[in-house]
C-alpha cells in the first residue's frame, strides 16, 4: 500500500497555496478522500492506495475567486499511477492564474 500527499505553491506570488480544496479519487472518479491545504500549502491523505490510477482535483477556481482573482483554470486535475513497492507519492502543483506545472516530489 502507498500513501499520498500534495503541496500547492502560488508561483505568481511566491508563497504557499494555503486553503486549496483537494479531492483524491480513483481514475473512474470515485472519491476516496478530501482535504484542504494547510498554511504551508500541504495536504496529506490518510488512506492506503493500492496499485492503480488515481486523480487529484484541485478547486483552483474557488481558491482564486476567494482572493478576488480570475483564473483560466476552474479546476486542475492530475492523474498519476501508483505502483507496487512505492511507499509514498507526493504530487506538487505550482499554480498561477493562467498556468500550472506539476511534478512528483519526494
Amino acid at each position: 500500500m502507498s500513501t499520498c500527499s500534495t503541496h500547492v505553491l502560488d508561483a505568481a506570488l511566491g508563497r504557499p497555496g494555503a486553503g486549496v480544496a483537494v479531492l483524491l479519487a480513483t481514475a473512474d472518479g470515485t472519491p476516496i478522500a478530501a482535504a484542504e491545504t494547510d498554511g504551508d500549502g500541504r495536504a496529506r491523505f490518510d488512506v492506503d492506495l493500492r496499485p492503480g490510477h488515481y486523480e487529484l482535483t484541485f478547486a483552483t477556481g474557488t481558491w482564486f475567486a476567494d482572493q478576488g482573482l480570475e483564473t483560466f483554470y476552474p479546476a486542475v486535475a492530475i492523474r498519476f499511477t501508483v505502483t507496487e513497492g512505492e511507499p509514498h507519492y507526493h504530487v506538487a502543483l505550482l499554480l498561477s492564474p493562467f498556468s500550472y506545472t506539476t511534478y512528483r516530489g519526494s
